[in-house]
């Protein structure tokens, strides 16, 4: 045993070693005192292996006196557990170690959350002691498994032709639509540069620079507010982008890629998740999603469909619908299928929950045994209410909500009802990563609170019929070749083919009220680029955070990442962000102005 800390981790011995000297290091996980003999767990990054000591063993006061997470040294003697203390759920698990002696190689003090166990911990702890945090097991596995989802996504796109070129980070501001973070230049007195929100520039220019098929694990950085599925700060993507393709060659080059790696990391706790094949991801018009799903990002394990019945209620005994339609709103249905045995309670709780969201409620009928109940079908009558369930192919005991009101709410309002209803009657096809293209987005959005014309997305992509599109349509009326990857109710990529003429990226910003100099002063360095042979290219960007957070099965980005920020964007653990010194604050020809008191 030439090594001075271990001949073997603590996950790589088996029956096979028994009978031989061994030396292990790790950390102390479990103590268990069995009167006079003391059982270690010791652990370290490849597993557990138990340690035993009895009165017999000189390194019985030691482990005793030494507190749990403190790092040892054990040298002892490899054995057979007897077959009724067998644990087949440890690798380990099988044998366990006499101590002959052991060594404290660094004492842990009294801990300030427990590493063994997965009992929950107040967030403010755990980020502030994220190194104890991330030995615990399931966070420890899920950043293992991050780590080898990035490397399938790099065989993956290298064995798809395309090669990783890194962009820079220190760059100019740009409109991606969040705020950027801003470093101040030392060399350049009052001037700036930006962290990237996206190398959306970069990526495009190298296409025009003849690359052909660029791919980047690309840092993003974004100055925004955190949510649960979007971390504070910096996040990483995915980013790629390819020459002369058509939208459905991008899809069809990245649904192998996105699928294999889901397909790779399908098994979780024994269980095998069901993938959607590569090569049938379903392509969903962005028009089709909002009305069958109340969203753009559908989980379609979800099976559930909404439905427009706006037109049954243009003349109606029903007139609350009927003065709701009249004023161009609409009546979207979502079905409630067997629920003949479930009390009125269920469907007036939905009513609750709806205004509990902020709506003016949900509308229902019930059915059982094909009798209709509640005010809805006895108002709208018997033979309306028969017309409407056939046209929706509804059964005797289905029920049915209602969501009323201006296009847009109404849809809202029955995304949410579709999901709850579906969660509630237990519809949810589990275990499932259920993959679809949401494509045929709006190019412009009316932005009511500038009384103006807006991008709804991203402003280079292609409006579909190009620059004749934008000369002679309605822009409102304008699709762009764009398009979202969705997974269970999550967007999890994001992309389009770009415009790369320069006539045309002039009249798109013209519309949103910015002129050509606006876009040579903002974008020159990609328009400059398009005057000089630019080809036609598109790509899109997948979220790693989001895609490693499914496959992890976690609740919260901050359960996938290693060290991130609280729901505030600090860093607890290394106490930013912080003031700068004044000298640096001189060198940087910098002064901090205080915020003006409300």
């Amino acid at each position: 045993m030439g090594h001075p800390y271990r001949s073997h981790t603590c996950g790589a011995l088996s029956s096979a070693q028994v009978g031989e000297t061994v030396r292990l290091s790790g950390w102390v996980h479990r103590k268990r005192d069995h009167g006079g003999v003391l059982f270690v767990d010791l652990r370290d990054h490849y597993g557990i292996t138990q340690i035993v000591a009895d009165s017999d063993s000189v390194a019985l006061p030691l482990l005793e006196s030494c507190r749990v997470e403190s790092v040892v040294t054990i040298n002892g003697v490899v054995k057979a557990r007897s077959e009724s203390t067998v644990n087949p759920n440890l690798a380990t698990g099988a044998i366990e170690i006499y101590a002959r002696e052991a060594t404290v190689l660094s004492a842990a003090e009294e801990l300030p959350m427990p590493v063994a166990g997965e009992q929950e911990y107040p967030e403010e702890i755990r980020l502030r002691y994220r190194f104890l945090d991330l030995r615990r097991e399931t966070l420890h596995a899920n950043i293992v498994t991050r780590t080898k989802v990035i490397s399938d996504m790099r065989r993956r796109m290298e064995g798809a032709g395309f090669t990783e070129y890194s962009t820079p980070i220190l760059t100019a501001s740009s409109p991606e639509g969040a705020r950027d973070f801003l470093v101040p230049s030392r060399i350049h007195p009052g001037t700036f540069f930006a962290l990237p929100q996206a190398p959306q520039q970069y990526k495009q220019l190298l296409m025009v620079a003849g690359f052909d098929r660029y791919f980047q694990i690309a840092p993003c950085f974004r100055d925004e507010d955190p949510r649960a599925d979007r971390l504070p700060g910096e996040f990483y993507q995915l980013d790629l982008e390819m020459s002369f393709v058509t939208q459905e060659e991008i899809w069809e080059t990245m649904e192998p890629v996105i699928g294999g790696i889901f397909e790779t990391f399908a098994e979780k706790d024994g269980v095998t998740r069901k993938v959607t094949p590569s090569g049938e991801f379903p392509r969903i018009a962005y028009d089709d999603a909002i009305l069958k799903y109340g969203s753009d990002k559908p989980d379609l394990r979800n099976p559930l469909l909404i439905s427009d019945v706006s037109h049954h209620f243009t003349q109606s005994g029903f007139g609350l619908f009927e003065k709701i339609v009249g004023e161009g709103g609409v009546v979207r249905a979502i079905p409630a299928p067997n629920t003949a045995e479930k009390s009125r309670k269920f469907f007036d709780e939905m009513n609750d929950w709806a205004r509990s969201e902020g709506h003016a409620g949900l509308g229902y009928v019930t059915r059982k045994g094909g009798e209709f109940g509640g005010p809805i079908a006895k108002n709208h009558g018997g033979e309306g209410m028969e017309k409407l369930y056939a046209e929706l192919g509804l059964g005797a005991d289905d029920g049915l909500f209602f969501a009323a009101g201006k296009p847009a709410q109404a849809a809202k309002l029955a995304g949410a009802a579709r999901t709850r209803v579906g969660e509630t009657l237990g519809l949810i096809e589990a275990d499932a990563f259920r993959l679809c293209w949401i494509v045929d987005f709006p190019f412009y959005e009316w932005d009511e609170e500038h009384k103006k014309v807006e991008f709804a997305h991203n402003p280079f992509s292609m409006p579909q019929g190009g620059l004749e599109a934008l000369n002679t349509q309605d822009p409102l009326s304008l699709k762009a070749y764009q398009y979202d990857l969705v997974c269970n109710g999550y967007e999890i990529a994001s992309g389009s083919i770009r415009n790369q003429s320069p006539e045309a990226m002039v009249k798109a910003f013209e519309i949103v009220g910015l002129s050509q100099s606006d876009v040579e002063e903002r974008f020159g360095g990609l328009y400059r680029a398009f005057q000089y042979g630019a080809p036609p290219h598109g790509g899109m960007a997948a979220g790693v955070d989001r895609v490693v957070m499914l496959i992890c099965g976690a609740q919260n980005l901050r359960e996938i990442t290693l060290f991130p920020m609280n729901q505030r964007a600090e860093d607890l653990l290394m106490g930013a962000p912080a003031p700068a010194e004044l000298r640096q604050l001189r060198e940087l020809h910098i002064r901090v102005i205080e915020a003006q008191k409300a």
